[in-house]
């Protein structure tokens, strides 16, 4: 049956509206109200909103495309085409446009938090550390844009740059949700940086690298078999936890402990399905980790802490037979993490790359020395070394929580006000010397849609 002229009517309509509402997509520059210094980074911005326009060109295009295509029908009076036809394009036309709102409201929830007073301007400075973060030295690869908001709940996750976004297109930047319920704490450090962990290790690929050696572990190792099939599993989280300790030590594991600090049957609980480890072995993995980059008392403290708080007596015999299988593999475990030379890294290791050596507790005990004589010095170290020796401080009780909170206020709004002058000042000198900076946005604005 051909596609009739009432249904052709109806379908140009519904293919007309679709048109007029993804014209009001506006870009986020021009509906975001924020400050400046809260602002995304340029290179963040300018990748989202590129995304974006390309997204809703195709669907116009298409949308245009269908258009045609039903006027050729409607008017061939031998077109063999339905109406079932007509609906079934235009159906998946919808299908496409949700898809598109989709993604905008995806960047949306990140974007629209900048405009909150103050939380948008340490969201900025989140920013800044998250970059600190994913840098690594002899550019071993291309870091994309990281941006970061809060959510509820007490953990964090991560949307990878460069992975698929709902309805087709690559994430163009990392995106980062934090616990709001850990701003402003040096624990917020381990959240983000354990997310930053997920990115880094993706851009060395270093679950893949990793993998044949616990198979190798698993056919002629030293362990049980069942045991290094469980490390390998949950690899991806314990290479993060690996990168938030190596970039900003104890107080990685001691915001580990506020996250996986949960009722005993959960701690304790084991599923095969979750990528992470079980939160009990996690902290005690963690501070493992901590003792061979980081040798001091305090990770045997903090370990027997733990064990305070969740003692092994009362679990059923076979569960703690796990546990200690576990633990008698976890020193061979670490040393495979802190030996392993990823070939990304040019035979260097993990360990050297980001530099452990200038995070040891008695210099970043020191550095609080000086600090606190010489405030100014603070602000001139990276964002990721002045959480470690907050971090380090809190562990060591010489910051108090309330001097904390008020300490890296000023800092996320010192590295988001330095950032926004410094690529003002930047943009500033490309106009003074006659210099043409990259346009993300070089076509005109009513083609923005």
């Amino acid at each position: 049956m051909a596609i009739g002229a009432y249904a052709a009517w109806m379908l140009a309509q519904e293919a007309r509206s679709l048109l007029t509402r993804l014209a009001r997509l506006e870009p986020f520059a021009l509906i975001e109200p924020t400050v400046l210094a809260a602002a995304l980074m340029p290179s963040a911005q300018s990748a989202i909103e590129s995304q974006l326009v390309q997204g809703r060109r195709a669907l116009r295009r298409m949308v245009v495309h269908f258009q045609a295509w039903l006027r050729r029908e409607a008017a061939d009076g031998a077109s063999m085409a339905s109406a079932a036809e007509a609906q079934r394009r235009f159906t998946f036309l919808r299908l496409k446009f949700n898809a598109a709102l989709t993604q905008f409201d995806l960047f949306n929830e990140v974007i629209t938090q900048r405009s909150e007073h103050k939380t948008g301007v340490w969201l900025a400075g989140l920013d800044i550390v998250a970059a600190d973060a994913l840098a690594l030295p002899g550019n071993v690869y291309q870091a994309p844009p990281v941006i970061c908001y809060l959510d509820r709940g007490p953990g964090a996750a991560i949307r990878r740059a460069r992975t698929r976004l709902p309805g087709g297109g690559d994430n163009p930047v990392a995106i980062i949700r934090l616990p709001r319920e850990r701003m402003i704490g040096s624990s917020i450090a381990s959240s983000l940086v354990h997310e930053v962990g997920h990115q880094g290790a993706a851009l060395l690929d270093l679950v893949a690298s990793l993998r044949p050696m616990l198979q190798a572990m698993q056919h002629g190792g030293s362990g049980l078999v069942h045991v290094w099939q469980l490390w390998e599993r949950w690899i991806s989280e314990i290479v993060a936890d690996f990168w938030s300790l190596a970039r900003v030590g104890v107080a990685a594991t001691l915001g580990l402990i506020g996250v996986v600090s949960l009722p005993r049957v959960f701690v304790f609980r084991l599923n095969i399905d979750d990528p992470h480890p079980v939160p009990w072995l996690r902290v005690r993995l963690s501070c493992a980790m901590g003792r061979a980059l980081y040798p001091h008392p305090q990770w045997s403290r903090l370990e027997q802490l733990w064990l305070s708080y969740y003692p092994l007596a009362g679990l059923p015999l076979g569960q703690q037979r796990l546990l200690e299988q576990l633990q008698a593999s976890m020193a061979a475990l670490v040393g495979l993490l802190v030996q392993h030379r990823p070939p990304a890294l040019r035979g260097g290791s993990l360990a050297e790359a980001m530099a452990v050596h200038t995070r040891q507790p008695a210099m970043l005990a020191q550095l609080f020395r000086s600090w606190t004589l010489a405030p100014a010095q603070m602000y001139e170290a990276t964002p990721t070394l002045v959480f470690a020796v907050l971090g380090q401080a809190r562990a060591s009780g010489t910051l108090s929580p309330e001097d904390e909170s008020e300490l890296l206020g000023r800092l996320l709004t010192h590295w988001a006000l330095r950032s926004t002058l410094d690529t003002s000042e930047l943009c500033a000198d490309v106009v003074r010397h006659g210099r043409q900076p990259g346009r993300a946005f070089d076509y005109p604005l009513r083609r923005m849609t």
